[in-house]
């Protein structure tokens, strides 16, 4: 039976899925479209969160809003229970891929862009320091029309806490550089919560396979004269006991990543005005990452079976 497992303070709360949806109202029919036509393919990297990953994917997959919405769950090489938790749900909105050894975030975002089937993408974390609440606040601009890509700003945020003033600091920093490199102003480039275009982000030029990949996709979206429209979004930041695991050698990374996409020079965007993003080019990179998460997932299910 699909389970959540919510730590309040010190206790650890188990309940099936099937009581979470019930205690909180959720339907568990499948919207296979929506009036607006958005359909939102939400990827999770996950190393090592059993603590969490249930609840995070349990409030994913209870967002509701006027577009459909698919989760995809890459776990990258976790020795822990990340895997056997995320393989317990029963959900066909639900894709849950691995990685036999650790081959980083940005390896993870990338294989679930792959295989994804949306008309955007949304890139979400499994250790609940955001809110799957804020997912249908970002969709609006979009259903809207006033905007293509959304970013969840943290420093504009509701409920907004980090885990110290040296991160705060160092990811304002980064942000104001890549400002000035791109002449753009963004609050917060470093906020996991981007919601782009799938067509578009299959179109960038993507190679960074650990935490320097948020970097990539912002300057690749800059760099295309793309503007992301910030939304204020919830932050709750873990600290290093925590589990957090980016650090300052991070930081400098994201500096170099920045001055590296600026140099690859301006572009003009080529975003998409209907049609489905599925059936758009694919990146040959990304189509070979496809290749690879189908032969992922046959090895997952092969193990499952066995």
């Amino acid at each position: 039976m699909a389970y959540v497992e919510e730590r309040r303070g010190s206790h650890l709360r188990v309940e099936s899925l099937v009581e979470y949806r019930r205690a909180r109202g959720i339907t568990t029919t499948e919207q296979a479209t929506a009036p607006t036509g958005i359909r939102l393919s939400v990827a999770m990297a996950a190393h090592n969160e059993e603590r969490t990953i249930g609840r995070a994917i349990s409030d994913v997959l209870a967002v509701s809003g006027d577009f459909a919405l698919e989760l995809i769950v890459v776990d990258d090489g976790s020795t822990d229970g990340t895997l056997r938790i995320a393989r317990s749900f029963d959900d066909p909105r639900l894709t849950v891929l691995t990685h036999p050894t650790c081959r980083g975030k940005g390896a993870s975002i990338l294989e679930a862009a792959s295989v994804a089937s949306g008309t955007h993408i949304l890139l979400f974390d499994a250790d609940l320091e955001y809110s799957a609440d804020d997912i249908p606040r970002l969709v609006e601009p979009v259903a809207s029309g006033d905007a293509h890509v959304v970013y969840g700003a943290r420093v504009r945020g509701e409920r907004t806490m980090f885990p110290s003033l040296t991160y705060a600091l160092g990811s304002k920093a980064t942000t104001v550089f890549t400002n000035v490199i791109f002449n753009s102003w963004m609050t917060d480039m470093h906020t996991c919560l981007k919601l782009v275009p799938l067509a578009l982000f299959r179109e960038m030029s993507l190679s960074q396979t650990g935490f320097g990949l948020d970097t990539e996709i912002t300057g690749e979206i800059l760099r295309r004269g793309v503007r992301p429209y910030e939304v204020p979004c919830s932050y709750h930041g873990r600290s290093v006991a925590e589990g957090k695991k980016i650090s300052a050698r991070d930081g400098v990374e994201c500096l170099k990543v920045a001055v590296q996409v600026r140099m690859r020079g301006r572009i003009a965007a080529d975003l998409p005005t209907g049609g489905s993003a599925a059936s758009l080019p694919v990146h040959a990179g990304l189509a070979e990452r496809r290749r690879g998460a189908g032969e992922l997932a046959a090895v997952a299910a092969g193990s499952e079976a066995r």
